[in-house]
Formats: structure tokens, sequence, C-alpha cells
């Protein structure tokens, strides 16, 4: 269980790192963006490590307060799971 909930993350935070490069992309190209919501529903729901590291990475939106709080709650919580799931394989 731990094993795959760590697969889970490690995927999503590529997924997450990804899609912020391509939106970075997108906003140089002036085209197609990812909506904000979107970005951070990916940052919050497992990728938050790509996240904040497609933040500092690419540049990209790190002006805005409400990425940092959202990917660094969404680390917060991805975090705790983890340490709960494998404390709990452990014992």
């Amino acid at each position: 269980m731990s094993k795959i909930f760590i697969i889970v993350l490690l995927v999503m935070s590529a997924i997450t790192f990804i899609i912020y490069g391509l939106d970075k992309r997108a906003a140089k190209l002036n085209v197609w963006r990812t909506p904000e919501r979107r970005l951070l529903l990916f940052g919050f729901a497992g990728g938050a490590l790509g996240g904040l590291l497609g933040m500092v990475f690419f540049h990209h939106k790190t002006r805005k307060f409400y990425f940092w709080l959202i990917n660094l709650l969404g680390l917060t919580w991805q975090i705790i799971a983890l340490y709960f799931i494998c404390s709990a394989h452990i014992a």
C-alpha cells in the first residue's frame, strides 16, 4: 500500500511539473492556457512537490500567493498521509 501511494505521488508530481512547464510555454507563446483551477487541483490532489518545483524551475505563478498556499497545503497533507501509511505498514 505504501509503495503504491509513493508511486501515485511521484506520478502526480511529474504530471503537475509538466503541466506547469507547458502552461509557462503557452504563456510565452500567447496561446491557450491551462486554467489556474486545474494547476491548483493537480498540486493539491497529489502533485504538490511537482507544482512547487514547477513554480520555481519555470518561474511560473510565483507571485500569486495562493499558488504557494495551495501547493504547500497539499504537500503538508501528502507528507502526513505518507507518514501514517508508512508507519501503519511498519507496525
